[in-house]
């Protein structure tokens, strides 16, 4: 009886285990399952588990340095942060893409943001390549994202399609996405957007952790002020914190402008300066860098 009662408890924890390594932080449990749990152990499991603490009791005198290990080096991992989980198992490529294809399902259903569910007329769930080194985070679709439910295909996304050909990679080498997958809603308006809610991020941005997991890309570049506080929390603000490098859930993250600001401030120079972001990108991908692309943006 203990036994299988054991088995069933180390595969319930593995399946938490999964689940919390792809950014699942919340299970529902049934009332029905919650009253089984609180009923007492049986008897076999009982007597077994007092005679797994005598054993562990007579053999921690003689054991008394390792057991110390042993209990620093549980505190130690129960006492990461959040924000840096132990990296997910590579998984084979089918069942990279089944996992995938499963957690777009799931986005595309979901209702959680009742008011944002309503208004949508597509989830802009991700694009590109799930084996990707890079990886692009937006804030959330737009008018033109909603309409074709995809990130990044209205001006702002055109001009982040030729940042990504200017060094050399295309749409389809990198992975890009947007915290929020539904259009924020603007009751009232015929045009425009909004700034995401903090809690329609919170509310959200599991399925990027999950995107995030399972792509394992090597370097995140975070477009724009929202992005950037949506992923960091509060912050110096965009300006003063775009180029300097930062760490997402163990993953190298550039912050830089939003294509959007290029697009309305045109000026060379802050142009340079996303550009100096992305070749900083490049360096820490190890990507060939050509002297035509170091000088992109400079003055004659």
């Amino acid at each position: 009886m203990s036994s299988a009662h054991d088995q069933l408890l180390d595969a319930t924890i593995q399946h938490l285990e999964d689940l919390k390594s792809h950014g699942v932080r919340h299970v529902a449990v049934s009332p029905e399952t919650l009253r089984a749990l609180a009923q007492p152990a049986p008897q076999e499991l009982r007597s077994s588990r007092r005679e797994e603490a005598q054993t562990f009791q007579s053999s921690a005198t003689g054991n008394q340095p390792a057991i110390q290990q042993s209990l620093l080096t549980s505190a130690a991992t129960d006492n990461l942060p959040a924000s840096a989980p132990s990296p997910a198992p590579r998984l084979s490529s089918p069942e990279k893409a089944a996992a995938f294809a499963a957690l777009r399902e799931r986005a595309l259903a979901c209702v959680k943001c009742a008011h944002l569910a309503s208004s949508r007329k597509n989830v802009a769930f991700g694009v590109g390549s799930i084996d990707a080194q890079l990886m692009f985070v937006g804030e959330a679709p737009g008018a033109d994202e909603d309409e074709q439910g995809e990130p990044f295909v209205g001006k702002a996304g055109q001009l982040l399609t030729k940042i990504i050909q200017a060094t050399g990679l295309s749409r389809a080498d990198v992975y890009i996405a947007n915290i929020l997958k539904c259009r924020p809603d603007t009751p009232g308006q015929t045009a425009g957007n909004r700034k995401p809610t903090s809690d329609e991020m919170a509310t959200c941005i599991p399925y990027l952790h999950e995107q995030i997991d399972l792509i394992q890309p090597k370097v995140i570049v975070a477009l724009g002020a929202t992005a950037v506080d949506g992923l960091l929390g509060k912050t110096l603000g965009i300006t003063k914190l775009r180029g300097t490098w930062k760490t997402y859930r163990g993953t190298p993250l550039m912050p830089t402008y939003h294509p959007a600001y290029l697009l309305r401030n045109q000026a060379m120079s802050e142009k340079r300066k996303v550009w100096e972001d992305m070749l900083a990108v490049m360096e820490k991908l190890e990507m060939p860098i050509s002297e035509k692309q170091r000088r992109f943006f400079l003055k004659a």
